[in-house]
């Protein structure tokens, strides 16, 4: 271990983009500080290789797309074609099914940073950024005792950050398989069991799909309302027809006739406990970024010995739990700022599409709520923005690199 970390200071040490203070292991880095290697980071540095701008990926992981390689289940597929899950400047191969699978979209992630020549600092977990204004630059702090000082910021540890696990009474005493779907890979261990799954998003109702087809009993918690569409329509992918009668039909048509054609294909879902939102799916996911989607339980009031008691009174034995309640951002515990992100959820508090850019050089890619779709339109913007800046302080600044860093302290 201590051999590689000698490897990578090398590295560093002779990286171009980079003038090191190894006395006090502050990193000077001309261009942005990215802070996380997932697709939204690895746009946002293709989008500014592109235009000439530096920059350096902070990863707090061992590898790139950490959510992908080591929080997903094994039967994932991307859940909208291929073309609308491409980051910018480079294309899924011809030869990729519709709907990728897991390894299929790790590979294209991996093939898309050789491409770019895309080499982030792992195990670089960021602890703290803050904005100097006495020096004018950013300062961004790491779990690895490094410093890293920089003219723009790039906030890319997205919507999936941290897994949300409720906390119910009486956890400590239910005694079977208790996990979130960021552990779960596949049905096989629960084989002949009973499963209560917890969350009826898509994670959820995969879930319960490759538990039924592993021999597992599961039921499925629906606390709210949700909105249940097929895949395809007429043809072509639901997700692709909404967008383009987007275009010549108002939102609240467009939902209209979707639910028509999905209660025709699907039938009144209510019959399985699973009651509509009086909001459409488009609207809905506009406003809460909710993602329309079978024993169906109501909430849960607590746990018991290898049982569930729910809020109905009902108490049912169960094998196992496993949480498909979602992600959350991190972005509050360890960026210092107060105009740009909401304290409360993570979130840029302006809406799309003009959530992207802050103040003082600081910006976000991949908090749309829409996806690799959302994320590569920001990555575009923030590339374009950062370039005019880059551009101007080059014709209208004189840096000396070589004194900048014995300025920090």
């Amino acid at each position: 271990m201590e051999d590689r970390e000698r490897e990578q200071e090398g590295k560093e040490l002779h990286d171009p983009l980079i003038i090191r203070k190894t006395r006090d292991r502050c990193v000077w880095v001309p261009g942005a500080v990215i802070v996380g290697a997932g697709p939204s980071g690895l746009a946002a540095a293709a989008c500014l290789k592109e235009k000439g701008v530096p920059s350096v990926i902070l990863e707090r992981s061992h590898c790139l797309a950490s959510l992908w390689q080591l929080k997903t289940y094994n039967r994932l597929r991307l859940h909208l074609p291929k073309h609308f899950c491409e980051l910018p400047l480079m294309g899924f191969p011809s030869d990729f099914p519709t709907y990728p699978t897991k390894q299929q979209f790790i590979h294209y992630l991996e093939s898309y940073a050789d491409r770019f020549a895309i080499r982030p600092r792992f195990n670089q977990a960021v602890k703290e950024a803050e904005f100097d204004f006495n020096l004018g630059f950013w300062r961004v702090k790491t779990t690895a005792a490094t410093e890293f000082v920089c003219r723009w910021v790039i906030v890319a540890t997205g919507e999936n950050a941290e897994a949300v696990v409720p906390e119910i009474q009486g956890s400590g005493e239910f005694g079977g398989i208790i996990k979130h779907t960021s552990l779960y890979k596949s049905g096989e261990e629960f084989e002949g069991k009973k499963v209560l799954v917890v969350g009826c998003g898509n994670s959820g109702m995969e879930v319960c799909l490759d538990l039924c087809n592993h021999n597992a009993t599961p039921s499925l918690v629906v606390r709210d309302t949700v909105h249940i569409l097929p895949r395809e329509m007429l043809g072509r992918s639901t997700f692709g027809l909404s967008m383009w009668l987007l275009k010549w039909l108002p939102i609240k048509l467009v939902d209209r006739l979707l639910l028509i054609v999905s209660w025709l294909m699907l039938g009144n879902t209510s019959r399985f406990g699973l009651d509509r939102p009086p909001l459409g799916p488009l609207q809905l996911k506009n406003l809460s970024g909710k993602t329309p989607v079978l024993d169906i339980r109501p909430g849960i009031k607590r746990l018991r010995r290898y049982a569930v008691e729910f809020v109905d009174g009902r108490i049912e034995n169960f094998d196992g739990i496993i949480f498909a309640t979602g992600y959350k951002s991190n972005v509050p515990f360890w960026l210092k700022e107060g105009d740009m992100f909401s304290k409360e959820d993570g979130y840029p508090k302006r809406p799309f599409p003009n959530g992207w850019k802050g103040e003082n050089g600081l910006y976000a890619v991949g908090f749309t709520k829409r996806g690799i779709l959302g994320a590569s339109m920001d990555a575009k913007n923030i590339a374009e923005d950062i370039e005019r800046c880059w551009k101007a302080e080059a014709k209208h600044s004189t840096f000396s690199l070589s004194l900048l860093p014995q300025s920090i302290s």
